[in-house]
């Protein structure tokens, strides 16, 4: 390393660590209520030695459970992009919501594109989407860096202030909040689906209107105007289009009951989130050290290396039909916390293309010409009620080693995102590429994580299904 080379080293690590310190002292006391690490350690180092390994000395370990008659083998790929629109932050809605910088660390986000600590079902509906197939889903993973001691420089990151402002307008109006309808049409004909799927897009047409009338008339008629006015008419439209989408079914297949059962909508509240109420710890308020022009963060620093490659993937199950996602439902891979929760949630996701077969906790470095991979495969077992829960985990979860889901759960299409990285590499066996994480996880390759939340429309998700379930491959 040159002298030149030192001082940048040298320069660099005092700014972070001197920044750190005083962010996290002049918020001290928010920095720790809402993590379990210490948040004033400047640990912006390289990743440690340790944590890497020749991807050539893992065995293989990765095999599908073979499928059984009718299982449900079909593949839906959705091109959502490689965040080439810069839409970074330190937020997690999901795991802190309302905490801005809650994660301590950047996500990469693709899909919707107002996503925000601030996000509530109410405000991700109402935004855009880098989907090509108007999937409006939020899909976020921590960044890769690249980091050789330079005085890095990256592209300023999307400002999220306006998506923040509109977030928390949104969480204050009243809506209204309809039952699921995909979730419920099990297993729709391809005879029927052009029909059915025109239904569904009047259904979430409906719920639009309805709540664009809310907001239109808010603070008119009286106490009862919203249900009499509203809810009612709501109520009876989406009864005569759910006969109509069992008899439509019904041609082909046996009618579908009650569906009669979802017509009735209900208002919803101000101040929606659509996650359970966190611990108190979570709910301090206030924003914890974010990240500067650079996309710099206390403990977290170098260039980000956006994907080559983005791949979101459903698949289907390999004992039996999937039943539809739930509109709204989270769901968590991994844990950002591994050194402070255990290994209970933790999982191996690195590997190199062509080495698929071989996942690991470490960093791999691959032979030339073979790139790093990520590859983030989601629990896909869901308790058929639940969009969230406390723990955000325990609402939907993996399957055995054979594919086979726990009494009581229903098999959802299960995600899987694949991230592939161009890494020289020569910083590969320099081991100077790291993932961002929350200061005591020292950049612990075994801290990999990714959310999802499913914003997806009624058709979409009825279409992703019966892909799934009748084998298709799709791309959309």
């Amino acid at each position: 390393m040159s002298r030149t080379q030192g001082r940048h080293r040298i320069s660099r690590r005092t700014k972070i660590a001197t920044g750190g310190i005083a962010l996290a002292l002049a918020v001290g006391g928010i920095v720790v209520a809402t993590t379990t690490g210490n948040t004033g350690e400047a640990s912006a180092d390289e990743a440690n030695p340790a944590f890497f390994v020749d991807i050539l000395k893992v065995q293989p370990n990765q095999f599908d459970p073979r499928p059984v008659y009718g299982a449900s083998t079909g593949t839906f790929t959705v091109d959502c992009g490689r965040n080439e629109n810069g839409h970074f932050n330190p937020d997690n809605f999901i795991a802190q919501p309302g905490v801005r910088n809650g994660a301590q660390h950047l996500h990469d986000y693709v899909g919707n594109l107002s996503t925000n600590a601030d996000s509530n079902n109410k405000s991700l509906v109402k935004a855009g989407t880098t989907c090509r197939n108007g999937d409006k889903s939020a899909y976020f993973w921590p960044v890769v860096r690249i980091d050789t001691g330079e005085e890095e420089k990256n592209e300023p990151a999307k400002k999220p202030d306006g998506d923040r402002a509109q977030a928390d307008q949104e969480a204050k109006t009243v809506q209204v909040a309809c039952p699921d309808v995909a979730s419920k049409l099990t297993d729709v004909p391809d005879q029927a689906m052009a029909e059915v799927d025109s239904n569904l897009d009047q259904i979430d047409t409906q719920t639009d209107e309805a709540n664009q009338r809310i907001a239109q008339t808010q603070g008119q008629g009286g106490a009862n105007f919203v249900q009499n006015a509203i809810l009612n008419p709501l109520k009876d439209r989406r009864a005569a289009i759910l006969e109509r989408i069992a008899t439509i079914i019904a041609r082909f297949a046996p009618k579908p009951k009650d569906l009669g059962g979802l017509a009735p909508c209900a208002p919803k509240p101000g101040k929606d989130t659509g996650t359970p109420t966190p611990p108190p710890s979570t709910t301090a308020g206030g924003a914890l050290p974010g990240q500067d022009e650079n996309n710099e963060l206390p403990g977290n620093d170098g260039k980000i290396l956006r994907p080559q490659k983005v791949q979101i993937t459903f698949r289907g199950s390999p004992v039996g039909k999937v039943v539809a996602m739930p509109k709204f439902l989270r769901v968590l891979y991994g844990d950002a916390k591994v050194s402070t929760n255990g290994p209970a949630n933790a999982r191996a996701s690195w590997t190199c293309t062509g080495f698929e077969n071989r996942v690991t906790d470490k960093y791999p470095i691959c032979p030339q010409n073979s790139k790093v991979k990520r590859i983030h495969t989601f629990p896909s077992c869901w308790d058929g009620k639940n969009t969230d829960s406390t723990n955000h985990r325990t609402h939907i979860v993996f399957p055995d080693q054979f594919g086979q889901c726990a009494k009581g759960f229903k098999a959802v299409p299960q995600l899987q995102i694949s991230l592939t990285y161009d890494i020289p590499h020569d910083i590969q066996v320099k081991k100077q590429y790291k993932v961002d994480a929350f200061p005591q996880e020292k950049h612990n390759p075994g801290s990999d994580h990714d959310d999802f939340a499913n914003v997806m429309s009624q058709r979409i998700m009825n279409g992703l299904v019966n892909c799934v379930n009748r084998g298709k491959t799709c791309r959309a």
